[in-house]
């Protein structure tokens, strides 16, 4: 068999701009390039998809759990790879399983969970994503108060050790917690930190953002908010271009006339991509899920604790697509860009990530006309279909 693949029989969106009667060339895992249907060569294995659209893969840069599985109740590298291969079906190619704020030593599991995982290169394994537990008290958000705490040095040393056994590590810090010397040791050493669960200030928010952080965790939520005479971080997350935000884009944690204006907002460099911020639920029936001992139900579309608190989001990746397409009216291909290019853009990976042009991972995914996940591919090989 040749290791020459040819995608063909759908539409082609390369993270730029569209192909039609065209086919995607795969080979050992990378992208090719993007040529005539008719001229597919001849030594090629060709997939015929029959239509639909084929679109680079979506990379979630806050991820919880799935398949039925919370990291932090187990992180293993077992409970990473049910994760990723939970999230594959919903179009999900490259994913950081995160950590919410826990006790030190489940710390220590997840980060050498997150080293297995590398070393055994789980399909849509990407890097962990640690939210906490260097956070504000005042937006804790459903994260436990009695385990959030300053970053000392102990910390500041484990997390920049652990990036070196990472292929890639982001950090959630409020900004008022962590002092800007952190922030730049962490930026220095490869890690990117993101601002969030933080009742900064305007000026709090751009020291942590001149000092390195370069983005925003899950923008609105957990944050000090826009108002007339402190614009808190969210003024500064939206008047700063380089900074990119994350969006749960489920119309739960976010006003649609909220994300509208961030839209406005942020033109670039820094752009709005979508999180899902999922919990265990994604990819089963569960109602009933527990994070550090507390029941959290899901009912409505949405995931609460007993006190109404949202805790994290019932939210898939194509759902959140569909969102920014059907309810906020982006053109489908912005909506599209928003979960593959954007995210790889924030993490630096757009050499390789978000989009199928020469030289890219070829994980992509198939999907009907009427946008429904049919297929999905992990450095060009085949790991879900529906």
């Amino acid at each position: 068999m040749s290791d020459l693949l040819a995608i063909s029989g759908a539409r082609i969106f390369d993270g730029h701009r569209w192909h039609d009667d065209a086919a995607l060339l795969v080979e050992f895992g990378q992208v090719c390039g993007i040529l005539r249907a008719d001229a597919v060569p001849a030594n090629s294995s060709t997939v015929q998809l029959g239509g639909g659209i084929v679109a680079p893969g979506f990379i979630d840069l806050q991820v919880n759990g799935g398949g039925g599985v919370l990291f932090n109740n187990n992180p293993t590298v077992d409970s990473i790879r049910t994760i990723c291969a939970a999230h594959a079906q919903f179009g999900t190619t490259a994913l950081l399983p995160t950590l919410i704020t826990d006790t030190p030593e489940i710390n220590i599991a997840a980060l050498a969970a997150g080293k297995a995982a590398m070393d055994q290169a789980v399909p849509g394994f990407l890097g962990l994503h640690l939210e906490g537990p260097h956070l504000s008290l005042a937006r804790k958000g459903t994260h436990d108060p009695a385990l959030i705490r300053p970053m000392d040095d102990a910390d500041l040393a484990r997390i920049i050790t652990a990036r070196a056994d990472l292929p890639n590590l982001l950090v959630t810090v409020a900004a008022e917690t962590v002092t800007p010397s952190q922030i730049q040791a962490l930026t220095d050493a490869g890690i990117i930190v993101s601002i969030g669960h933080s009742d900064a200030t305007l000026a709090t928010a751009n020291a942590a953002f001149s000092a390195g952080a370069s983005m925003a965790t899950h923008l609105f939520n957990a944050m000090s908010q826009l108002g007339n005479r402190e614009p808190g971080v969210v003024g500064a997350v939206l008047t700063n271009d380089s900074v990119h935000a994350g969006l749960i884009a489920d119309g739960i944690h976010v006003h649609p006339a909220s994300i509208e204006i961030a839209l406005r907002a942020k033109t670039g460099p820094g752009r709005v991509f979508l999180v899902t911020d999922a919990m265990s639920q994604t990819g089963t029936d569960l109602t009933m899920l527990t994070l550090n001992g507390r029941t959290i139900t899901r009912a409505g579309g949405a995931l609460r604790l007993a006190d109404g608190t949202l805790a994290g989001a019932d939210l898939d990746m194509i759902d959140a697509v569909e969102f920014m397409h059907s309810r906020i009216g982006l053109p489908f291909e912005e909506a599209l860009r928003m979960a593959s290019l954007y995210p790889a853009q924030a993490m630096g990976l757009d050499a390789e990530f978000g989009h199928l042009r020469p030289g890219a991972i070829a994980s992509f995914l198939h999907l009907s006309d009427s946008h429904q996940v049919r297929a999905t591919w992990i450095g060009g090989a085949e790991v879900w279909r529906a």
